[in-house]
């Protein structure tokens, strides 16, 4: 993933200031919840998806480089990931994540781990 991990890539349709809470989220293998909330920070741009029944009461922080795209007018953000690596993330606990470098780096190393 490299140091792209944390930035919408370029050609997926990331409007700066564009409000995506409660898009649906797709990964290449079927839909994995909804955004709850999200983050366009520079740098630091993020999603963190509320998992619903599947994989019931877990948040999943998802770092904007693996949105492939975004459909404004379906409500839908696609990730380049399948549902297997999501699930197996770490839980997004709320406000460890901005000032725990461990926790960061802990999601880093999650997603750049290819063999997931």
């Amino acid at each position: 993933m490299g140091a792209g991990i944390w930035s919408f890539p370029e050609g997926s349709g990331h409007a700066p200031g564009a409000r995506l809470a409660g898009y649906r989220v797709e990964a290449t293998d079927g839909s994995i919840g909804k955004i709850d909330e999200h983050s366009g920070d520079v740098g630091r741009a993020y999603l963190v998806v509320d998992t619903g029944p599947w994989v019931f009461g877990h948040r999943r922080l998802v770092p904007a480089g693996l949105v492939s795209r975004i459909d404004h007018e379906r409500r839908a953000v696609h990730l380049d990931c399948a549902k297997e690596r999501i699930r197996q993330a770490p839980d997004f606990e709320q406000g460890r994540y901005d000032d725990d470098a461990a926790t960061v780096r802990l999601i880093e190393q999650h997603y750049a781990n290819r063999h997931l």
